[in-house]
């Protein structure tokens, strides 16, 4: 030990059985440059850790045979990188996925533990020449504030660079024109050698690092031309600064690489944004909580100590730590972080809360219903990275076209380079440079995933969850959208829509009905709430027919028109209840299920949008045809099955690309099978699990403002590889004819990458 103090740390440690912690230590070394087929040994016996079963079970999922998990990369630098890790782990026995987000640095792995271990996996990663280790939020998180320290500090010293070089460069342009003293350039040359040496090692040097890496595994990426341009142009002005040679270009080196930090820079910035946002769901959840014991005593016990049963209590102010129902207490929960609705929700006994949710007002205790990976908050992280292991056809295709524009590249560059040669080999260097430059991929490959990033994060700030990477580019195609009617257009909670009193009585019929269902549990009960309900005595519930009882000493009843008196029939078809004392009928209440608030907007806008509406309901009464008349839904259909909707389904035209929203577990088929499925944020689990989009704020508007989202997605994707394209295609003349000099190509390479993100950065705001 270095001193008593960390000797006397370690003991604690060992004695407290802690010391295993150190088995997920993560070094914070550079990663060395291994080949494939030399891993050295000591990362081989470190790797091995993650194939002990308590290490495995503490990071991946195990579904039978299978293990899932999340590695965060390090070393990424575009698509390609991305494209070649994903072909080299695919091609491993034993690994039956593995899918790479650009954005986040996160690599899905779904693998076969007895035929490749994790380690074999990670040791494959190690060898590409870049850095795996598995996935927290906070490692994440650090990872990425390490990467911005680090790029930062890259960025200013190419700046400072760039200015010095700039301020020797000027006499030697000067004495270009007017002539200088042989001793007076030679100093200038050498002191931009100096200035610039530093910026070519320690700047530039993510450049050339990802150049050899993608020289031992043959595979192009957009580094390669930048790296050949660097350096070339660095090792030339070296030549001519010992040779007396013509010109030197120093300032040109460190303004190139300044310009190409930049954007490397900004994409970070933009990843570590994204990053703070979903470490913000996990980060959410409270280390401990206040347990009620059973002698009604108070214990503040960590979360890992609290089963699902168990009653907490949460103070105001305080964010509840679990999944539960309200059993004591009334108050308002802030639900913004999970729904994106600022509004308070108002919550008393009976109601359920979400873990993550804030308490405003008072205190509540409720009983643990879900813990952990259980609870909803988990359910949409575990979603989101569903989402984000998907990627859109548009996207795939910009990765391949990227890669073959880089092969177009240094093909067009060597040709460049032989024609000046018999023109005018002084320049012929210079001019290949600038093609290398100008010409660089960057914006090309930023186009896709910026816009999809900031896209999907705007949604899910307003209450709209994505679990599926085609939604976007399906929902722009999509001309019809399908409602199931219970629990999706309609709240599913029965209201009292009309009243009908048929003899007086002494106490409110009202009053007299909400007595009788006070303690029954069927939905109807619900439709007859009454805050002083009065006492009943000999009450008998009768399935299917009613609820019957005695208040003050009168016998009364309350329940379908047969069981009031077999022959007593409602005033219409539509879904009456009678109240009556013995056979006598005092009232009738009609019952209808209230309409889910703004769903008559959001039909009219998804309309107006050029989408035709229709309802599919299981329900067989007149109210489907009622409710789809207030929506204005031409289209309806009542009584149909789950199986009846999944052939309606597939009865309809394939170019349509029908949209289904449901809640029900009677849903899930046609969800499953649908081109896109939404699901509302009160459905069902197993409705949410195989929907393509959740709305979690359960707010019908969402839906239009979804599908102008997919629109304004599609149409900046196409207006980025249209510039970027452009770009490309003009800029490679005016360089190859020498028009362009190295330093106007790194500006106009960087300026293109700026406009791709800044288009892209137009979505991070939902349509109105």
């Amino acid at each position: 030990m270095c001193c008593i103090g960390c000797q006397t740390v370690a003991n604690a440690i060992v004695a407290s059985g802690s010391e295993n912690f150190y088995e997920y230590r993560s070094d914070k070394n550079t990663t060395p440059d291994f080949t494939l087929d030399n891993l050295p040994t000591h990362v081989q016996q470190e790797l091995t850790l993650f194939d002990n079963p308590d290490v495995l079970g503490e990071i991946a999922e195990q579904n039978n045979d299978q293990y899932d998990t999340i590695l965060i990369i390090e070393g990424i630098t575009c698509a390609a990188c991305a494209w070649l890790i994903e072909k080299q782990l695919q091609q491993l026995p034993g690994v039956i996925s593995a899918q790479l987000n650009l954005s986040q640095h996160k690599l899905y792995v779904t693998w076969q533990q007895d035929l490749c271990p994790l380690s074999q996996i990670i040791s494959r990663i190690y060898a590409l020449g870049f850095k795996a280790q598995p996935y927290t939020p906070d490692a994440a998180q650090q990872q990425l504030q390490a990467e911005q320290k680090q790029s930062i500090q890259r960025l200013v010293l190419a700046a400072l660079g760039t200015m010095q070089a700039m301020m020797f460069a000027v006499p030697l342009y000067v004495g270009a024109w007017s002539g200088i003293l042989l001793q007076y350039e030679t100093y200038f040359r050498f002191a931009g050698l100096a200035i610039t040496t530093p910026v070519i090692l320690y700047s530039a040097r993510p450049f050339f690092k990802a150049f050899w890496r993608d020289l031992k595994t043959r595979h192009l990426t957009m580094d390669v031309p930048v790296s050949i341009a660097i350096g070339g142009a660095y090792l030339a002005s070296v030549y001519s600064t010992f040779t007396h040679g013509d010109e030197v270009y120093f300032d040109s080196v460190c303004m190139f690489t300044f310009f190409l930090l930049v954007g490397r820079f900004l994409e970070a910035r933009a990843r570590l944004r994204n990053g703070e946002a979903g470490n913000e769901l996990h980060n959410l959840m409270p280390r401990a909580t206040v347990k009620i014991l059973p002698n009604g005593d108070e214990a503040l016990l960590p979360i890992t100590q609290i089963n699902v049963g168990d009653c907490i209590r949460i103070l105001p102010g305080s964010t509840i730590a679990a999944d539960g129902e309200i059993v004591k207490g009334q108050t308002s929960v802030d639900e913004s972080i999970i729904t994106g609705e600022f509004i308070p929700v108002s919550k008393h006994e009976g109601n359920q809360v979400i873990a993550g949710s804030l308490n405003v007002e008072n205190p509540i205790d409720i009983r643990v219903t879900a813990l952990g990976k259980d609870t909803q908050l988990s359910t949409i992280m575990s979603l989101l990275d569903r989402a984000a292991q998907d990627k859109p056809h548009i996207a795939q295709l910009a990765d391949v076209l990227a890669q073959y524009f880089v092969a177009g590249v240094l093909i067009m560059s060597v040709l460049v380079f032989s024609i000046w040669w018999f023109v005018d080999s002084d320049r012929a260097f210079w001019i290949t440079l600038s093609v290398l430059v100008a010409t660089c991929p960057c914006a090309l490959s930023l186009a896709t995933p910026t816009a999809l990033t900031a896209a999907t994060t705007a949604l899910r700030r307003n209450g709209v969850l994505i679990t599926r990477g085609h939604v976007l580019e399906t929902l722009r195609k999509s001309r019809r959208i399908i409602f199931d009617k219970t629990g999706t257009l309609t709240l599913g909670q029965l209201t009292i829509e009309d009243t009908q009193v048929v003899t007086p009585t002494e106490i409110d019929p009202k009053v007299l009905a909400a007595s009788l269902e006070q303690y029954s549990q069927h939905p109807i009960a619900h439709a007859f709430h009454h805050e002083n309900p009065l006492p009943v005595e000999h009450m008998q519930n009768h399935p299917g027919s009613g609820v019957s009882g005695e208040i003050k000493g009168r016998a009364y009843k309350i329940g379908t028109a047969s069981f009031i008196r077999q022959d007593l029939t409602p005033p219409d078809n539509r879904h009456w209840i009678a109240l009556a004392e013995n056979t006598q009928v005092l009232a009738w209440f009609l019952l209808s299920d209230e309409i889910r608030p703004h769903a008559a907007k959001a039909v009219q806008q998804l309309n107006q949008l050029g989408l035709e509406t229709e309802m599919l309901s299981g329900d067989q009464s007149i109210h489907v045809e009622q409710v789809a008349k207030n929506l204005n839904i031409q289209t309806f259909n009542g009584g149909v099955s789950p199986q009846g909707k999944l052939e309606h389904l597939a009865k309809l035209p394939k170019d349509e690309l029908s949209i289904m929203v449901g809640d029900g577990i009677n849903d899930v088929p046609v969800l499953a099978q649908a081109p896109v499925s939404i699901a509302i944020g009160s459905a069902s689990d197993l409705a949410k699990t195989h929907a393509d989009v959740i709305l979690i704020s359960n707010q019908l508007t969402r839906l239009p403002q979804l599908v102008k989202q997919a629109r304004k997605t599609a149409r900046i994707i196409k207006q980025n590889l249209f510039w970027a394209l452009l770009y490309n295609s003009s800029v490679l003349p005016l360089a190859a004819v020498g028009l362009i000099p190295p330093y106007m190509a790194a500006i106009g390479m960087s300026a293109s990458s700026l406009v791709v993100v800044f288009n892209a950065l137009r979505l991070s705001k939902l349509p109105k």
